[in-house]
């Protein structure tokens, strides 16, 4: 009996010790929302893998399956791009880091793998020119997500919480499904090239000038179900129905809502152009309102640092001396 005593105690002990050293080592509650964050950055890096395979796909030859092949990773990074943000929106975890990382993956999926495929597909006829207006639309992409995370910063300075309804300049996504769909659907049509180079090279040149313009787009982030948006989708449907029965690409489908989009864009630039020139001189002409004072500044104002400049700024009025008359 005593032995077995000994040996129940000391088994005590001893688990009541290894109990201590787990909780200190090995913490009992594990908060599983700081994991969330690396779920928008995955979809990030995604959309960078699918922008970095589509540039080796380009560069690896002229050949027509190899460039079809580039343009479908692409719209991967398509895909991986709509999701990030709506991922980060939905968890909760938008951070600096996921918006500048998300800025990077799009100069590489959507700026510079659209871009060699548009030079290795139609603009390396023109020889060096070629090369010039294909980096020219890198150079256009990068401007518009740099002014684009300028305004967002610039918004949320401001207090600044619900998206725009527009966004300024065509964004760079967008851009790029105009010149994916048209090799997926040349591809589909059994050829090579649907456009001619001088074409292509337009497109291009119209795509980079929009991206760096003033023209509003809608951002689509307040889409609210009414009739106007009701009659929006069936009218897009039936245009989609039409294509379908017309024995067409399906990929002419994409394609024509992208240019949709672009077309709608611009045809609003042009009925509200004058409503919105005169209220952007009118924020202009309006007065800044003034700074409001630091913490540091406060904190010194209570400790009288600056009531000898108040006292200089204003002048002293002697109360012994009477109304001075003209």
């Amino acid at each position: 009996m005593l032995p077995n005593a000994v040996t129940i105690a000391t088994w005590g002990i001893v688990s009541k010790d290894r109990k201590k050293r787990t909780t200190a080592w090995y913490p009992s509650c594990v908060d599983f929302r700081k994991t969330y964050y690396v779920l928008p950055n995955l979809f990030t890096l995604s959309c960078i893998l699918s922008g970095f395979a589509s540039l080796a796909l380009s560069a690896s030859g002229d050949n027509e399956a190899n460039l079809y092949l580039a343009a479908l990773a692409i719209c991967f990074g398509l895909l991986f791009d709509t999701f990030d943000g709506r991922v980060a929106r939905l968890t909760k975890t938008q951070t600096d880091l996921g918006r500048d990382l998300d800025s990077l993956a799009d100069v590489i999926a959507f700026g510079a793998a659209p871009a060699l495929l548009m030079y290795k597909w139609g603009l390396n006829h023109f020889g060096l020119l070629g090369i010039f207006m294909a980096g020219l639309y890198v150079c256009a992409g990068a401007m518009r997500l740099a002014r684009f995370n300028v305004l967002s910063r610039r918004d949320q300075a401001s207090g600044k919480v619900k998206p725009g309804k527009f966004m300024l300049g065509l964004p760079i996504p967008a851009a790029a499904s105009v010149l994916v769909f048209m090799v997926i659907v040349s591809h589909n049509a059994g050829s090579y090239q649907l456009v001619s180079e001088g074409s292509t090279a337009l497109i291009v040149l119209v795509l980079s000038a929009l991206m760096v313009s003033r023209v509003r787009f809608r951002s689509f982030k307040e889409l609210r179900l009414n009739l106007k948006t009701v009659g929006v989708i069936l009218l897009v449907v039936g245009v989609c129905a039409a294509i379908v029965m017309a024995g067409l690409e399906k990929a002419l489908i994409f394609l024509f809502l992208v240019l949709a989009y672009v077309v709608l864009g611009l045809a609003e630039e042009v009925i509200f152009f004058r409503r919105r020139r005169a209220q952007e001189r009118s924020e202009l002409h309006t007065p800044a309102p003034e700074p409001a004072p630091t913490q540091e500044e406060e904190v010194l104002r209570e400790l009288g640092a600056f009531d000898g400049v108040d006292e200089e700024s204003e002048p002293v009025k002697d109360p012994l001396a009477g109304p001075h008359h003209a």
